[in-house]
């Protein structure tokens, strides 16, 4: 595991990001991630500890929201271990409740420790259908804490929802 890790490291020096990528989409979607990482930082500058400290994190720069009574969200995104990235994940989520408009978001998924990005990256995690991610304004990464291993924090970029949930979402994962 240590031998990959360091050769994709070394790759990534060497070549860039891009020779990761397995196709245009994946690059574009990796592209998005790293404008998107700098969009949260310069949201919520208590992010970078996140960042820093988290043994990986999913970020998926654009997740569409959206429903009337029926509603979904799906999402790509680029997974990172210890801030080099390793793979490309997905989201999706249906729900059936209160809710009503659209939004574009970009969310955030921090993992705690190794256990739990695995747990991520074998596909054994989905949210409870309670579970709701922070929402970003001033201050709110400084109090955040994780919770199962997991701190979830979303920004709005555009639209207007009445749903705040991240609960029920299902995630799919294939390393580079």
């Amino acid at each position: 595991m240590k031998i990959a890790k360091s050769i994709a490291l070394a790759m990534t020096l060497l070549f860039g990001v891009s020779v990761l990528a397995q196709s245009k989409k994946d690059q574009k979607i990796m592209d998005d991630a790293q404008k998107a990482k700098q969009t949260l930082l310069n949201a919520q500058p208590g992010l970078e500890d996140f960042f820093e400290d988290s043994a990986g994190y999913a970020l998926f720069p654009n997740v569409g929201k959206g429903g009337f009574i029926i509603g979904g969200a799906s999402g790509n995104g680029v997974v990172y271990e210890d801030g080099t990235a390793v793979g490309m994940a997905d989201l999706k989520k249906l729900n059936v409740g209160l809710q009503a408009g659209g939004q574009a978001i970009i969310e955030v998924i921090f993992f705690e420790t190794d256990v739990d990005l695995e747990r991520f990256k074998g596909g054994e995690f989905q949210f409870a259908a309670e579970t709701s991610a922070v929402a970003l304004k001033s201050g709110v990464a400084f109090n955040a804490k994780y919770k199962d291993g997991v701190a979830v924090f979303a920004l709005p970029k555009a639209g207007l929802m009445a749903d705040a949930s991240v609960g029920g979402q299902k995630f799919g994962y294939k390393a580079f």
